[in-house]
């Protein structure tokens, strides 16, 4: 039995059977990553201060270098595959503020991710390739990645929500009938209002043209947040440049390769290089944290999944290179000053997904402050994560409630009018952790505060539409 307890001084294997396998390594979970990258890791802990749940369980197998440890010994066969292992690994929120911390530049997201691949791959293998959890396949699978299907399936909840008939069934304990995770769907549901019309697939630039740019619309961000797309898109052209919307776009795959389905996950981004025509655009722009880092890392899913296929690593390699967060592209651009007045107090939330994996943290902060009248306030632990994390507050509550709350302590302590964020499951999380305590706090993206500004329009009614 391996024991690193004496120089860690932690609880790093407590609850957790080592065992020497008798497999080969071909067929251990883990041997298609490149062990170096395991080796990158000098177990320094510096890492530990900035992980979300080992700051809450204080738990070392909770912790990056607790999980790269784990990884490692299951690789080399020092280690059973066990729940217990697998349940550590599960808890990552893969917010990658590790990667921010480390001193020695360890790529955890290219240890945690396919490794999650090849314990999904090995779990259907044992169950004759069938998916045996009928959340993932019906839900995540089958439905968040699909915004027609999304919208059509949200439509009686907006029914149910006019009707005041959602908090009906919430007084009279209704929702407790409901499976755990459909349960957490429906408090997490914000309020559904009125659709604004369809973007259409080409807008012009207002005044002397500067860029043309293809917008990434999303799939939850398009059903539940279309209004935003319409901001950015508004605001892109204040900045002079036509935006194309492509019609046949599709999920960014984070939802399935994040979750381990590592085949689904390449197959929409091969469809995704497809219908943006690279060659026409000057950038792919995004304006969801979580989209924005998936495609920027399909080179990586390619050399992961798809190394044998030079076409598609080729393709995939050049779609990423075009992505831009909506943020870090007009930074770059050099934004318009917009003059409209935006008279609120709000705070800013560094999405794990933007400030982490994007380095991207100046460039929405700087934006803002361009805004007349908007006061910016700090946020404590403002690039700890909320507990969102995609499909994670839906299938490990216990984690992104304690993650939520703490975030809601930091966000009411500032008391700021508004909270501004630029990913879509940040904003449901801290929505429904306001709503719950009863907080009127507005949660807004960027792009809907620069949007404003040009416009000229007052917060308040944009609040009151959204």
């Amino acid at each position: 039995m391996t024991d690193i307890s004496a120089h860690q001084k932690s609880d790093f294997t407590e609850h957790t059977a080592f065992e020497v396998t008798s497999k080969t390594s071909e067929s251990r979970v883990g041997s298609g990553i490149d062990y170096e990258r395991f080796l990158d890791c000098v177990h320094c802990g510096l890492c530990t201060a900035s992980c979300p749940t080992y700051l809450e369980t204080g738990n070392e197998n909770d912790s990056p270098r607790g999980r790269i440890y784990l990884m490692r010994a299951v690789t080399d066969g020092r280690l059973e595959l066990t729940e217990t292992v697998k349940g550590h690994l599960d808890l990552c929120l893969d917010c990658r503020s590790c990667e921010t911390a480390c001193p020695s530049g360890v790529q955890y997201g290219r240890l945690i991710e396919p490794f999650r691949v090849e314990m999904q791959q090995k779990s259907k293998e044992s169950s004759g390739g069938q998916n045996r959890d009928w959340f993932q396949k019906w839900i995540l699978y089958g439905l968040f990645p699909y915004p027609n299907r999304l919208r059509w399936a949200l439509a009686p909840a907006k029914l149910m929500q006019t009707l005041k008939l959602d908090q009906f069934a919430e007084r009279m304990g209704l929702t407790k009938l409901l499976p755990e995770r459909l349960r957490r769907m429906q408090r997490l549901l914000p309020p559904l209002k009125a659709r604004e019309p369809q973007l259409p697939e080409f807008l012009p630039a207002i005044g002397p043209k500067r860029a043309r740019v293809a917008l990434f619309t999303g799939c939850v961000a398009d059903a539940m947040f279309h209004h935003v797309n319409w901001a950015t898109a508004r605001v892109l052209q204040a900045n002079g440049c036509d935006v194309v919307i492509p019609r046949n776009q599709a999920c960014c795959g984070a939802i399935h390769y994040h979750s381990g389905a590592g085949g689904p996950a390449l197959e929409l981004a091969r469809t995704n290089a497809d219908v943006f025509h690279l060659n026409d655009v000057d950038a792919i722009i995004v304006n969801v944290a979580g989209c924005g880092s998936m495609l920027k890392d399909y080179g990586h899913i390619a050399s992961e999944l798809a190394s044998q296929d030079k076409s598609t690593s080729t393709s995939l390699n050049k779609f990423a290179g075009k992505v831009k967060d909506v943020s870090e592209f007009l930074a770059a651009l050099g934004p318009v000053a917009p003059r409209g007045e935006v008279r609120l107090k709000a705070t800013y939330h560094d999405a794990c997904h933007l400030c982490h994996a994007q380095k991207i943290r100046e460039q929405p902060r700087d934006l803002l402050s361009l805004v007349p009248g908007l006061e910016l306030v700090p946020l404590a632990e403002s690039e700890i994560c909320c507990g969102a994390a995609g499909s994670y507050n839906l299938t490990e509550g216990k984690m992104a409630d304690q993650l939520a709350n703490r975030k809601l302590k930091n966000i009411l302590a500032t008391g700021a009018e508004s909270v501004i964020m630029g990913n879509a499951g940040c904003s449901l999380q801290i929505q429904a952790a306001l709503r719950q305590a009863g907080s009127s706090i507005w949660v807004a993206h960027p792009m809907e505060i620069l949007d404003l500004s040009y416009s000229g329009r007052d917060w308040r009614t944009a609040k009151s539409s959204k």
